[in-house]
């Protein structure tokens, strides 16, 4: 595919597990197999999750597992004037607001109610900016390549943090602006960020910017039925390459590419090669997208 640039943005609150490693392994596949670019974009900007070394340990084990990438790694803490930046626009549009509400104090809605859009309800409070998602583009249809056509009014989700509290900036305006600064095409990625494609496309449309393709994968869960995560200390990725090879050969078994068993024990960059030239998203558990 001309054009293809793709990234794997990893938070670096600990280091990557096996759903982990799925979602960078298929967002891998994809690019190489449109002889396309592959980026790693580290999404450090919420320094309290992030401890010392964190990012360090997960390029290792991407390099590990053979998911060599392509330019300098990005890391979202240097680009906060670009976030300011389209703060700015979406401010200027009136579709970013301040409010100094808590999560305690709309707990009993499912979505904030958006109390503080006519004004701060305590002005002497600290203020998050949130998005105006009833304005701006409300139908956001989109087709995602393993699901098919997608129907979200982002305004049902409620509107969502841009800038937090203690001025650290949030994942969906960040992400948005680095996808676009970067050039990126095709955004392949968890199935539990979903729902949140209709707030990007919503900004997107707002700042003038980009819209790429999306693929949503399905999610690896643990024997408790709940996504793999930190969170629920799923176990690390290894590093040594005995351990490595048979765990490689698991994700792709996980992304339903039907690897060969003769391959199991095979040095990564075999069954990465293999994998690259079988590549098919219609083998993606749950595709229905023609």
């Amino acid at each position: 595919m001309p054009g293809y640039r793709g990234r794997f943005a990893p938070t670096p609150s600990g280091p990557l597990h096996f759903g982990s490693l799925v979602a960078a392994l298929g967002s891998y596949l994809d690019a190489r197999s449109a002889c396309g670019e592959w980026l790693v974009r580290i999404e450090d900007i919420d320094p309290p999750r992030c401890p010392a070394g964190a990012a360090d340990t997960i390029l290792h084990q991407l390099e590990a597992f053979g998911l060599n990438w392509d330019g300098a790694v990005s890391y979202q803490s240097a680009h906060r004037e670009r976030y300011h930046q389209a703060l700015e626009r979406l401010r200027e549009q009136g579709m970013a607001y301040p409010c100094s509400c808590s999560r305690k104090q709309w707990q009993d809605y499912p979505v904030y109610p958006g109390w503080c859009r006519q004004g701060i309800c305590e002005p002497t409070r600290p203020c998050a900016w949130r998005l105006r998602s009833d304005l701006g583009l409300r139908l956001v249809i989109w087709r995602d390549r393993r699901l098919g056509e997608q129907c979200f009014d982002p305004a049902d989700l409620g509107d969502v943090i841009l800038k937090r509290k203690d001025n650290l900036w949030a994942y969906q305006l960040a992400v948005v602006v680095d996808d676009a600064h970067q050039g990126i095409t095709e955004v392949v990625r968890g199935a539990d960020l979903l729902d949140n494609t209709s707030w990007q496309i919503q900004l997107q449309h707002a700042l003038a910017l980009p819209v790429p393709r999306y693929l949503h994968l399905p999610l690896i869960l643990g024997a408790d039925g709940h996504k793999l995560s930190k969170q629920n200390l799923a176990p690390p990725l290894p590093t040594q390459d005995k351990q490595v090879r048979p765990l490689l050969h698991a994700a792709l078994h996980a992304l339903s590419q039907a690897p060969s068993a003769e391959l199991e024990q095979a040095p990564v960059e075999e069954q990465l090669t293999e994998a690259r030239f079988h590549w098919d998203i219609r083998r993606l558990p749950g595709y229905v997208a023609t």
